[in-house]
């Protein structure tokens, strides 16, 4: 991954915009010598978004099972059947 100083950005942005859709590599802003930001095309942000909200969904249904909050089928199909009309 590639490394610029947050000065780099401010005076070559649009270079690197172009570059970073070009690549699709990510571009790790510093300032200060201190990571501060990740620059990313949108593509990646939304696959990224996208890919949490499936993780977020997965992590909220290992939660339900540990608590016990679970259905059987039949109540599972009873229920959707009420969404779906």
């Amino acid at each position: 991954m590639r490394t610029e100083l947050v000065t780099t950005l401010k005076r070559h942005a649009t270079e690197l915009l172009s570059e970073l859709d070009r690549n699709k590599e990510p571009i790790l802003i510093t300032q200060h010598g201190v990571p501060s930001a990740y620059l990313v095309d949108v593509d990646t942000y939304e696959a990224l978004q996208h890919r949490m909200s499936l993780l977020e969904g997965i992590a909220r249904g290992e939660k339900a099972v540990e608590e016990g909050r679970m259905l059987t089928h039949a109540q599972a199909k009873k229920r959707m059947n009420r969404w779906l009309k």
